[in-house]
């Protein structure tokens, strides 16, 4: 871009809120992985898209982090310069950042002339306000090379007790987390050559953080409240802290880097880790020459940081004694967002290494780049490590994304844009009344609830947390749309129709703001199919956004006429997903060896259809025909045949002739509720039986029970000795009369279940909940469009329906019964149960 096409940089504006926005530097030794992304560059952006939205006065500012012994072991790798590796990996940066639609303000780099610049008057402060200091060291020399090795250029065994990883580095166990120095390493070998160094002395420069450390001190515990600092950021610094201070060297032994300005020091650079922190500062001054106005302005700027785990304590302890050496009036960090890492299936994601998916993976998949960030963003390992899966990615594509949001944006645009007399030809229509109109008052209300929730948990730096709530909007629109019956109402009631259809739009544009900093290219397609400018996205307080939220049917007047109705998303297939699973497996060195043994393979193949050309061909046989069967072949006992689906619990009560079961009305969304009876009285309270969602399932034989026809079953979870009995919860905003499903499975159900085939007897004993008390089928979640079925506290425990608690119960010594036919479980416990006269 030249300097006539950029933007004028912004500067902060007196009265407003003015925000500086910093990503961890992305290191330039590799293409960045799913791990690195999500833990800096993508939590950041959507951090910034938010900021932007409500009309704060932000800035974005990340460049990639060049200097250091990674970058020369890299270039000796490639046989390349440092300069060169830089050159090369800036531009894979750039690229991949681009298509995951980071919006930098400035995406720089620490190798610039404005790095030197800034990072040696910085030096020259501290040096100049005595808080540096000079040392001797021991640091490893290798004689076969002839130099000292930084700590990159070392690996050997971790000293951590109970770690012992056998390829710590000098600086960092990338195992256990662990900060080290290169003589601390058992074992140690020289990187390059693996011969084993010795130890030599060599002088450095420190910085002199005990003497800092009241000042520190002062700043971390002001701030850290102040700014909301995230728990593993207050954990790990205070670590650092009741650890005690020393000193910390800021000089090493290597040529690329930002030169010490110190004669006695000409052939030093500065540490990597004292450098890198700056480049935040020297990228800011390549974006505007009034850099100071940023990062000298504490009373005006508020500085975010956004960083994995291992970064934290040079952003809490190091940059900040640093810029407090300075003596000058730095815009000090106030608040810092952390993530824990983001595993890969069976291990860990790792750059040098080359495991896991990275960047330029995800860009040749054909998974939409707003699904990759859907993904990872419900997945940000706030607290824990999370585990990227294939499988998980697939459920969350086809259920949250298609099933739940596309799904209703789709039923809403494609029912407006239908002709005239089967909808609204694509002109919103006029709804006088809307805010008397019961349910869509009611939906008003919960949604401006949600969205005063998502912009707390979004100022909070609680992303995941905005993400799931917005999406919760998501499924109050489909289980409005479901419960309108909108398609009736066109016929019957078309000002009721019309409050529907232009509330549910207003929706559609709340949900395309809301989903904006998480999913843009989502949100442009949105704003595209509404025929809406993109500008026109905002969550301002100021232009009454806020408010209009809680009242969706003002949001697009009548009379818009929308676009081009499509869909948003598309189903990721299960052969997709093994194929996307095999690909990726091992490191990228393990990857580039089996795609050429694929290609020797294939070509290996074709050599032997040339070599068979001409040759006799020998005529097949044709196959006897088949006997033909006797009758229509059984299909396969498939999880599929089960009709599970959300019922709602409109009226649960004691049976009147039976002390143990419930009776309940259950609606399933055919019209009208079906009776059912359930053993769970000794087990669930009365009162937590009403008005409530739960698992029903659907197509067994009704049998009656104690004279009450029992018409479905609801589904239970016992512990090992059935002690103790609950529920299958569905997601609270599960819409009613959907069908429950299971990932990888497809099918109809059968209309009625045959007793003969034991169908219920085949497939219960895979039925249990998981150690995270989802509800699964051979650990397949039961799933609806809002997400999966859980139980409330039972773990790996066993799925009946309510009627089997009876005959685990062992009621006052009732004796043990066989398994009955599953369509005649009720008539079959029930006979048992009437011969022991009180036991119900």
């Amino acid at each position: 871009m030249g300097d006539l096409d950029r933007p004028v940089p912004k500067l902060p504006i007196p009265g407003k809120r003015n925000i500086l926005i910093t990503s961890a530097l992305p290191y330039v030794n590799n293409v960045p992985h799913l791990g690195n992304i999500i833990g800096c560059v993508l939590s950041a952006d959507v951090f910034a898209r938010y900021c932007r939205l409500r009309g704060y006065n932000a800035i974005y500012i990340c460049g990639t982090d060049e200097y250091g012994t990674a970058t020369e072991t890299k270039a000796m790798e490639e046989n390349s310069t440092p300069r060169q590796i830089c050159d090369k990996y800036h531009a894979i940066h750039r690229e991949v950042y681009k298509w995951f639609n980071i919006s930098f303000d400035e995406f720089g780099r620490t190798s610039s002339p404005q790095q030197t610049e800034v990072c040696q008057a910085i030096f020259k402060k501290l040096l100049d306000n005595n808080w540096l200091s000079e040392n001797t060291m021991k640091q490893l020399y290798c004689d076969t090379c002839e130099k000292f090795l930084a700590d990159r250029l070392v690996e050997g065994n971790c000293p951590t007790e109970g770690c012992n990883y056998d390829s710590a580095r000098g600086d960092q166990c990338e195992n256990c987390g662990k900060l080290l120095n290169p003589t601390e390493l058992i074992n140690p070998r020289c990187k390059q050559c693996k011969n084993t160094p010795r130890i030599r002395d060599t002088n450095h420069l420190f910085l002199e953080l005990p003497l800092l450390k009241d000042k520190l001190v002062s700043y971390i515990e002001s701030m850290s409240v102040a700014g909301s600092w995230s728990q593993n950021a207050i954990q790990t610094t205070n670590a650092w802290l009741k650890e005690g201070l020393k000193p910390r060297c800021i000089t090493r032994d290597l040529k690329w880097g930002v030169p010490v300005p110190l004669d006695e020091f000409k052939d030093k650079v500065f540490y990597v880790w004292f450098d890198a922190p700056i480049g935040y500062v020297s990228i800011t001054s390549c974006y505007t020459r009034d850099w100071e106005k940023w990062w000298k302005n504490p009373d005006n700027v508020e500085l975010y940081q956004f960083m994995g785990k291992d970064n934290v304590p040079f952003h809490t302890v190091m940059f900040p004694s640093t810029l407090i050496g300075t003596g000058e009036n730095w815009t000090m960090m106030k608040t810092i967002s952390v993530t824990e890492y983001l595993n890969y299936e069976a291990g860990k994601f790792s750059k040098s290494k080359g495991v896991g998916v990275f960047g330029n993976d995800a860009k040749d998949t054909n998974i939409p780049v707003e699904v990759w960030r859907y993904y990872l963003l419900t997945n940000r390992p706030e607290v824990s490590d999370t585990l990227f899966t294939w499988s998980d990615l697939q459920a969350k594509l086809n259920n949250e994304l298609l099933n739940n949001l596309g799904n209703f944006i789709n039923r809403v645009l494609s029912f407006l844009a239908k002709p005239p007399g089967l909808g609204y030809g694509s002109v919103i229509p006029d709804a006088p009344g809307a805010d008397s109109h019961p349910l869509t008052k009611k939906l008003g209300e919960e949604v401006g609830k949600y969205v005063e929730q998502y912009l707390e948990a979004m100022e909070k730096v609680k992303l995941k947390q905005g993400l799931k709530i917005a999406m919760s909007v998501s499924s109050e629109g489909n289980a409005y749309l479901q419960e309108s019956q909108f398609w009736k109402l066109y016929k019957e009631d078309q000002p009721s129709c019309s409050i529907v259809i232009k509330t549910s739009l207003g929706l559609v544009y709340l949900l395309a703001c809301l989903l904006e900093p998480f999913m843009p290219s989502f949100s442009v397609e949105v704003f595209k199919q509404l025929n809406l400018p993109l500008e026109q996205a905002s969550l301002c307080d100021e232009k009454g956004d806020m408010d209009r939220a809680k009242r969706p049917w003002d949001i697009i007047p009548a009379g818009h006429k929308i676009g081009t109705p499509e869909p948003l998303f598309k189903d990721l297939k299960d052969e997709e997903v093994e194929d996307y699973r095999r690909r990726f497996a091992g490191s990228q060195a393990d990857r580039l060896e089996r795609e050429e043994a694929e290609k020797a393979a294939k070509l290996a193949e074709q050599l032997k259809k040339k070599a068979s050309v001409g040759g006799r061909k020998q005529q097949a046989k044709k196959p006897a025909p088949e006997a033909k069967s006797k009758g229509s072949a059984e299909p396969e006992i498939s999880i599929t045949r089960l009709d599970i689906r959300v019922g709602l619990i409109k009226k649960a009560q004691k049976h009147p002739d039976a002390d143990s079961l419930y009776v309940e009305e259950i609606d399933l969304g055919e019209g009208d509720c079906r009776t059912v009876v359930s053993g769970l009285v000794k087990y669930i309270p009365l009162e937590e039986m009403q008005n409530r969602k739960v698992c029903v399932l659907c197509n067994l034989k009704p049998a009656s029970m104690r004279g009450i026809k029992s018409q479905a079953m609801v589904l239970a979870a016992s512990n090992s000795d059935h002690t103790k009995v609950e529920l299958v919860d569905p997601p609270p905003s599960a819409v009613v009369g959907e069908r429950v499903t299971f990932q990888g499975f497809e099918g109809e159900p059968d209309d009625v279940l045959n007793p003969k085939k034991k169908v219920w007897e085949t497939l219960q004993v895979d039925l249990q909940t998981n150690s995270d008390l989802v509800a699964c089928y051979k650990d397949i979640p039961l799933t609806t469009s809002a997400g999966v079925c859980k139980v409330a506290s039972i773990s790996c425990g066993s799925i009946r329906p309510g009627h089997w608690m009876l005959m685990d119960g062992n009621h006052h010594g009732a004796r043990k019964l066989k398994y009955p036919t599953a369509h005649g479980v009720e008539s079959f416990l029930w006979k048992g149960l009437e011969c022991m006269g009180q036991v119900v």
